[in-house]
């Protein structure tokens, strides 16, 4: 059973996926979460960054483990990538485009002005990038090679993600999928 300061995350990871961090309130927040109002602070005691952060790590988590889940089902690396792009893809389109990118949002508004949230975003950006790049290391990547192409990966899968919600079909993160897996196959 979640606990209302979970209710109060999940929620506002879904509401700065769909809306950005300047456009979601605390009290949208609060009256989408059902949380009183004097629990937001009681567990944020910094306000919304504090909540924000949290979010990020959240979303950060969940992200992660789908990679490595689907990393470690697939024993091939480049097999692995592209079944996670098109996963991606797909999970895209049946949200009606309104979910892919959970911190993209945030981290284009807030990098340059909000050190406490830039650095959520960067963590949550390298935890990706490092489970890509230990699968990549499996296969005939070494380490400097692979952290390189899990670079050029999330960069992708951000900018796929933001045209596949911008054209509303799938197709620019499957042109990426199929992109990176001829990238990774030639070499």
């Amino acid at each position: 059973m979640a606990t209302k300061r979970d209710q109060i995350i999940e929620t506002t990871c879904q509401l700065m996926e769909m809306q950005g961090y300047h456009a979601t309130g605390l009290n949208q927040i609060l009256a989408e979460s059902g949380a009183p109002k004097g629990s937001l602070y009681y567990y944020f005691p910094e306000g919304k960054e504090e909540l924000a952060a949290e979010a990020v790590a959240r979303s950060s988590r969940m992200i992660e483990q789908m990679i490595r889940g689907v990393m470690a089902e697939i024993d091939d690396p480049i097999t692995a990538v592209s079944t996670f792009i098109t996963s991606l893809a797909q999970q895209v389109d049946l949200s009606g485009y309104r979910a892919g990118g959970p911190i993209t949002a945030i981290a284009l508004e807030s990098a340059s002005t909000n050190d406490r949230l830039r650095e959520a975003c960067r963590a949550a950006y390298q935890s990706w990038q490092d489970a890509f790049a230990e699968k990549l290391q499996q296969g005939s990547h070494n380490e400097a090679r692979a952290r390189r192409l899990s670079t050029l990966i999330i960069a992708s899968l951000e900018g796929g993600i933001i045209l596949s919600r911008s054209q509303r079909s799938p197709q620019p993160l499957l042109d990426v999928g199929e992109e990176i897996e001829f990238l990774l196959r030639c070499g």
